[in-house]
C-alpha cells in the first residue's frame, strides 16, 4: 500500500501541503493528505527534500521560520514599526490619581498640582478622565495607551518563568457550522456521550469542553453553539482555539451560518477543516459543497488547494478516523507548545451557578499546571481552587496545557472569556479581584459624565428604548443573549439592559422593572414563587424561553412596536382665490375655486403667495352660497375661511392637507 503523504510529510519534518505540492510536479496522482504514495515514489520524495535541506545548510533556502518573519517584517513597517519617541505607559481607564501617580513614579502632590495648573480639580480618589491622562503623562514626557481595566494586566499576574521550556501541548478544537448540519451529533459521536439529547430547539444550552484521545494523542473540544444569535460565543471560541471544525451537511450545502463561522475563523486567524457531513444520504453531493466552499475561499487539497475536506457521517459514524487524523496532522503543521511547568494561565469559557458547589467555571489551560489548592483570579472573579473535574465528573489533582477542567471554590461567577491566572495567595487574588472591580466602577463613571452643553444643542429629540432585565441559566447564554439583542436596536428606536444576571428571576428583578418600566426576559430559568406573585401585583411583563429564536422574535416585535411612527403629509386638495370679501365679525372670507381634490373643513391648510408659504393655518369655515358644508369637490366654487388668518388676496392658493402615521417597520 505504501506510505500515507501526511505519515511521508511527518517523517521529513515537512508541511503535508509542501509534499503535496512535491508528488504533483512529479506527475503523481494525489489528491489529499490521506492519500497513499508508493514506496518508489516516496524514496524520491525524500531525495528531493533531502537536496532541498543541503541547500539550506548552504544558504540557498531559509528555514521556514525566517521566511515567515521575513514577511512578517514588511508588514511591520507599513504598519508603522518604528519605535515610538516616548515611552509606552499603560493605563486602566479610570485610574485614580493615586494610582497614576504611582505609576508614574511621581508624587501624589506633584499630579495634583499639574491637574490644577490644566483646570482639573480632583482628589487622590477620584478617576481621571482619559484627555487629563493624556496631557498628565505627556507632560512628563510619556505617550500613554488608555486600555479598558480588564485588558490591563498586574505584574504580579504576569509573572511567568520564561526560562521554563515549552512543550507539545494537544490542539483545542472548535466545531462550527449550521444549526442543522449535525455540529452537536459530530461531537456527540466522537466522545460516545448523548449531548443531543440534552438540547432544546437544537440549541445547544450549556458551552462545554471536552477531550477524546486518539493513537495516544489527545485532542480537546469545544462544544459552541451553531445558532446564528450566538456569532459572539462562536469568535471567542475561534480566539481560543487552534483549529476550526467546519461542518457543512452534504445535502443541503453552504448556509449564511456557514459563512458566519469561516469569517469567524479567519478574523481568529485559525486554521479550517471542513467535515462534509451527512454523505449517507441519497441526495447527498459532497461535491457540491467543494464547490460553494472553493468559491469561499476554501480550496480542497484534491484540487489544489491547502483546506482538508473530509466526508463523513455523524449518523453512521463514517470517516471519523479521517476527521481526528486530519486535526492531529494540522496540529502538527501549527506545532503547538507551551509550558508545562510552573503556575497556569488558562481561559474561562463558561460559568454557572450550582446550587450544591457555588460557582462553577469551565476553563481550558492554556499554559502550566493547575492544581486543586491554587489561588487564582478571574477578571473580577478570585478564589482557591477546591477541586477539579473532567468532563466526565472525574476529580483531578492537577491539569496541564490543552487540558479542559470544571474549577470549583471561585467566589463569584466569571464571565466567560476571562483569563484565569494563578497568584501567590488568596489575599492578593482578593486584592486584584478588588482592584479590577473598583477600576471597572470607575471607567463606567468616567463613560456616564453628564454632557456637555455642546452635545446638548447637537442631540435630536429623545430616542425611545425599550428596557430589558435579563436573566439566563449560563454566563455564555447570557452574554450570548445581550449580544444578540444589542444587534436588534435601530436607528429611531435603542434597546438598553438595565440588569443581567444567571440565575432564577427573583423579586428583586421584578423590583426593579416595576421601578423603570423594564421587560424581565428568562431564558432556560424560571421565576420565583415571590417573583412571580410580585409580577402580577405589580403588572409587570415578565416571559420566560427555552429556544432564543422565540425571545429575539417577541423582542423585535417590541422595538418595533416602540419604534415613532413616520409622519406623512397627504394633500387633499388645492383652490385658487378668486375674489375677497370683508364681512363684519367673520374677517376676510376668500371667494375660491378649488381646482384638484377636495376642500375639506376643519383640515389643515396652507396659504400659498408665489410659490411660498405666507400662513400654516387650519380650514376654519366652508361655504356652498349661504350654505354651511362639510367639504367641497374639484371644479365647484366656495367661500374659505381661514383660522386666525385675514391677509388673503386674489391669486393666492389655498393647500389642503392632513398628516397620516406610519409603522416605522
Amino acid at each position: 500500500m505504501g506510505i500515507r503523504v501526511y505519515e511521508l510529510a511527518r517523517e521529513l519534518g515537512v508541511s503535508s501541503k509542501e509534499v503535496l505540492e512535491m508528488l504533483r510536479s512529479l506527475g503523481a496522482e494525489v489528491k489529499s493528505h490521506a492519500s497513499a504514495v508508493e514506496e518508489e515514489v516516496a524514496s524520491r520524495i525524500r531525495a528531493e527534500f533531502s537536496g532541498v535541506a543541503r541547500g539550506a545548510e548552504a544558504g540557498l533556502e531559509k528555514p521556514l521560520q525566517e521566511r515567515e518573519v521575513a514577511r512578517e517584517e514588511p508588514a511591520r513597517e507599513a504598519q508603522g514599526g518604528a519605535a515610538p519617541s516616548r515611552p509606552l505607559l499603560r493605563v486602566a481607564r479610570g485610574i485614580t490619581v493615586k494610582e497614576f501617580a504611582e505609576k508614574l513614579g511621581k508624587s501624589p502632590s506633584e499630579v495634583l498640582k499639574t491637574l490644577i495648573s490644566m483646570g482639573e480639580l480632583l482628589s487622590l480618589t477620584q478617576s481621571m478622565s482619559d484627555e487629563a491622562i493624556a496631557v498628565v503623562a505627556a507632560e512628563y514626557g510619556i505617550e500613554a495607551e488608555i486600555v479598558s481595566p480588564e485588558e490591563e494586566r498586574e505584574e504580579a499576574v504576569e509573572a511567568v518563568p520564561q526560562e521554563v521550556e515549552a512543550e507539545p501541548r494537544p490542539p483545542v478544537v472548535t466545531v462550527m457550522g449550521h444549526v442543522d448540519h449535525g455540529k452537536t451529533l459530530l461531537l456527540d459521536t466522537i466522545r460516545r456521550t448523548n449531548v443531543a439529547a440534552r438540547e432544546a430547539g437544537g440549541i445547544t444550552q450549556h458551552i462545554g469542553a471536552y477531550q477524546v484521545r486518539v493513537d495516544g494523542r489527545a485532542i480537546t473540544f469545544i462544544d459552541t453553539p451553531g445558532h446564528e444569535a450566538f456569532t459572539a460565543l462562536r469568535a471567542r471560541g475561534a480566539q481560543v482555539t487552534d483549529v476550526a471544525v467546519l461542518v457543512v451537511a452534504a445535502d443541503d450545502g453552504v448556509m449564511p451560518q456557514t459563512v458566519e463561522a469561516i469569517n469567524h475563523a479567519r478574523a481568529a486567524g485559525v486554521p479550517i477543516l471542513v467535515a462534509v457531513n451527512k454523505v449517507d444520504k441519497p441526495e447527498a453531493d459532497p461535491q457540491k459543497v467543494r464547490r460553494q466552499l472553493a468559491d469561499l475561499g476554501l480550496v480542497p487539497q484534491e484540487w489544489g488547494g491547502d483546506t482538508i475536506f473530509v466526508d463523513i457521517s455523524a449518523k453512521m459514524g463514517w470517516g471519523l478516523e479521517d476527521l481526528l487524523t486530519g486535526i492531529l496532522l494540522l496540529a502538527d503543521e501549527l506545532k503547538l507548545a507551551a509550558r508545562a511547568r510552573g503556575p497556569a494561565k488558562a481561559t474561562a469559557i463558561e460559568a454557572h451557578l450550582d446550587r450544591g458547589r457555588g460557582p462553577v467555571a469551565s476553563v481550558i489551560v492554556r499554559e502550566g499546571v493547575l492544581r486543586v489548592g491554587d489561588a487564582v483570579v478571574c477578571g473580577t472573579a478570585w478564589g482557591r481552587v477546591r477541586a477539579l473535574l473532567d468532563e466526565n465528573g472525574r476529580r483531578l489533582s492537577e491539569a496541564g496545557p490543552g487540558t479542559p477542567v470544571q474549577v470549583l471554590g471561585f467566589t463569584g461567577l466569571p464571565s466567560a472569556g476571562d483569563e484565569v491566572t494563578v497568584v501567590e495567595d488568596e489575599r492578593q487574588a482578593r486584592q486584584i479581584a478588588q482592584s479590577r472591580a473598583a477600576r471597572l466602577r470607575a471607567a463606567e463613571l468616567v463613560q456616564r459624565r453628564r454632557p456637555t452643553l455642546v452635545e446638548l444643542l447637537a442631540r435630536k429629540e429623545e430616542v425611545p428604548e425599550l428596557a430589558l432585565i435579563i436573566k439566563a441559566d449560563t454566563q455564555g447564554s447570557l452574554e450570548a443573549l445581550e449580544k444578540a439583542f444589542a444587534e436588534l436596536s435601530r436607528e429611531h428606536v435603542r434597546l438598553k439592559v438595565l440588569h443581567r444576571a444567571v440565575g432564577a428571576i427573583t423579586e428583586s428583578d421584578v423590583a426593579l422593572a416595576a421601578a423603570s418600566g423594564a421587560v424581565v426576559v428568562g431564558f432556560n430559568v424560571r421565576p420565583e414563587p415571590g417573583a412571580r406573585e410580585a409580577a402580577q401585583a405589580e403588572g409587570v411583563d415578565v416571559r420566560t424561553y427555552r429556544v432564543i429564536y422565540e425571545a429575539l422574535a417577541d423582542v423585535e416585535a417590541a422595538l418595533k412596536g416602540r419604534a415613532a411612527p413616520v409622519t406623512e403629509e397627504e394633500v387633499l386638495g388645492r383652490a385658487e382665490v378668486r375674489a375677497t370679501f370683508r364681512i363684519p365679525k367673520v374677517g376676510t372670507v376668500a371667494g375660491c375655486y378649488v381646482v384638484e381634490g377636495k376642500v375639506v373643513r376643519g383640515a389643515r391648510a396652507r396659504l400659498l403667495r408665489d410659490g411660498a408659504i405666507a400662513a400654516d393655518t387650519r380650514i376654519a369655515s366652508l361655504k356652498r352660497f349661504k350654505d354651511d358644508v362639510r367639504e367641497v369637490a374639484a371644479g365647484f366654487e366656495c367661500g374659505v375661511g381661514l383660522e386666525n388668518y385675514q391677509d388673503i388676496k386674489e391669486g393666492d392658493v389655498i393647500e389642503v392637507f392632513r398628516v397620516v402615521e406610519r409603522p416605522r417597520y
